[in-house]
């Protein structure tokens, strides 16, 4: 069954309100806190977490970083609260799911540490090329070795940058000073866009072939796992220098050791692990390595920056002032929120399976309204269809507000059409994504107690349920391939929880649409692409 959402609690009452700092936020932040008369608050870090689930309840906000893990259980026991403020971009310490069905307002703050990483992440590969922190601690032993650490020019090298977000975007503009060549990976970035910032866009494979250093900046998600592992260093060119200061777990750890033990990577620079700390990792044994204690946002002005903006946010959403950042909502009055929840959620589902059913680099995305929604303003369902669009390759950074921003960087242009001719379906959201290899739609409603279905898959009608791992299969419409799926999936323990199947005309092209239990392997996944009359299969999240 799809997720019910609840709509969001009132934030808008009189006060006062009662605020929970649960890690620990700078001093600017707390005067501010002491300032607002609306406000009432208690600092208490370091909470275990029963402690947390038997107080939280008690608050109408909770301000976080990244310590405090707010997971489901702890969500459900929270009877009043209203909003989940992160100092931070990342919230995978907050069970999203759990607090948007509870009708709680998840807020980041997406660009408070984005030159800080930026920053750090240069003086990486600075570090790698001069062999700085090696000198220093020969220095230190009071040793004089010259001849041991000749060092490396960037000027004239190549640098691979994968994942052109903020922080991407603003390495480019450092590597570009320094006279660098700038390949880019991202999906979402456009030839044009690529060349008005000066650098070029490109495939995964050039970037590893090409480039003499390569740094990550990427969420990690499902499909940027290791998307640096033993495959991509064969790529690589010999002597080539690897940065992460984004997510750890984008690399694959233990093959980026045997790389660098074959010689293959000249050295690497870290600053966030598979594991953190990475106590027993090999990578503390090399000295061709620097590693840095996830430092990356640590820096005075990006935690003054993230305290102050998380505040004034949280502030303002329980005042009434507006909502800003929201991670799993846009700004909408209550009775209008309650009318288009069900199709917000809708439009995002819609816009997180383009991506990963299609892929390729976006141009434009055109959305057609057709129903009960169009006596509405639009603007929140654009929003949430652009958020689910963006979000499997831009993580968590995006939401309803800066969804926009992030296409016109990427040069995605946005058209909007509401029309109240019904077509199939009386009442629907149309979503077209063009890409440098064509045009694909993918067509939602909602049926019975508004609950979201997709319906149409380009030319293949469906009915399903657009809900947790998918796995979408085309496949030729011949007797016993249904059956041969299904036996696959059976041997390897995989449930089915839903199927549906859409085909044109008898004897051609079908679709499989099924939603099963947990997560299918790659293992499973080979399986089945290697059916007989299988062509293709993809797995989504949603």
């Amino acid at each position: 069954m799809a997720t019910k959402v609840a709509e969001p609690k009132n934030t808008a009452k009189t006060g006062p309100f009662k605020v929970l700092v649960s890690d620990k936020l700078s001093e600017k932040g707390i005067e501010m806190l002491k300032k607002e008369k609306a406000i009432q608050f208690d600092v208490k870090t370091d909470l275990p977490p029963e402690e947390l689930k038997s107080i939280i309840g008690n608050y109408d906000a909770i301000l976080i970083r990244s310590a405090t893990k707010l997971k489901k259980d702890i969500i459900e026991a929270a009877g009043n609260l209203r909003l989940i403020g992160r100092a931070g971009v990342g919230v995978d310490n907050v069970d999203l799911e759990a607090a948007t069905r509870k009708g709680i307002i998840v807020m980041n703050t997406p660009a408070g540490n984005t030159i800080s990483t930026c920053e750090h992440t240069f003086s990486m590969i600075l570090a790698l090329s001069r062999s700085i922190p090696q000198a220093d601690l020969t220095m230190k032993k009071g040793e004089w070795r010259r001849k041991d650490f000749m060092g490396t020019e960037l000027y004239g090298k190549t640098l691979g940058i994968v994942g052109m977000g903020r922080i991407g975007s603003e390495v480019a503009k450092r590597a570009l000073a320094f006279g660098m060549k700038v390949l880019a990976y991202d999906p979402f970035i456009s030839p044009e866009s690529a060349k008005q910032l000066g650098i070029e866009a490109a495939l995964l494979e050039k970037v590893f072939k090409e480039s003499d250093y390569i740094t990550v900046h990427t969420p990690l998600t499902p499909e940027t796992k290791h998307i640096i592992g033993k495959k991509a260093f064969e790529m690589m060119k010999n002597g080539v220098r690897v940065i992460n200061c984004a997510r750890g777990g984008i690399i694959d750890e233990r093959a980026l050791c045997e790389a660098i033990t074959s010689g293959k990577v000249k050295g690497a620079a870290l600053d966030v692990y598979e594991n953190e700390p990475p106590k027993d990792s090999p990578l503390l044994g090399l000295p061709q390595v620097v590693l840095t204690p996830h430092l990356g946002a640590s820096t005075e002005e990006a935690q003054e920056n993230v305290a102050l903006q998380v505040i004034e946010q949280v502030v303002d959403a329980l005042t009434g002032r507006g909502i800003r950042n929201a991670i799993n909502m846009p700004s909408l009055d209550p009775e209008t929120e309650k009318a288009l929840r069900p199709w917000i959620v809708l439009a995002e589902k819609i816009g997180m399976l383009h991506p990963q059913l299609f892929g390729g680099s976006m141009q434009e995305v055109t959305l057609k309204y057709c129903g009960e929604m169009t006596r509405y303003q639009l603007a929140p369902l654009t929003l949430a269809a652009l958020k689910g669009l963006l979000t499997p390759v831009c993580g968590e950074g995006v939401n309803y507000v800066n969804a926009p921003a992030f296409a016109k960087e990427r040069g995605i242009a946005v058209n909007e059409n509401k029309t109240s001719q019904a077509e199939d379906f009386a009442n629907y959201i149309a979503m077209e994504v063009k890409t440098a290899d064509g045009r694909n739609t993918i067509v939602g409603t909602l049926f019975g107690n508004n609950e979201p279905r997709i319906v149409r898959i380009n030319e293949f009608y469906v009915d399903a349920v657009p809900t947790g791992n998918m796995l979408v299969i085309h496949n030729e419409d011949k007797p016993g391939v249904v059956g041969s799926i299904g036996t696959t999936l059976g041997n390897n323990s995989v449930n089915i929880a839903e199927m549906t199947l859409g085909r044109k005309t008898e004897g051609t092209r079908a679709l499989t649409v099924i939603n099963i239990d947990g997560e299918a392997s790659e293992k499973v996944l080979g399986e089945l692409k290697k059916l007989k009359y299988v062509v293709d299969v993809k797995q989504v999240r949603l």
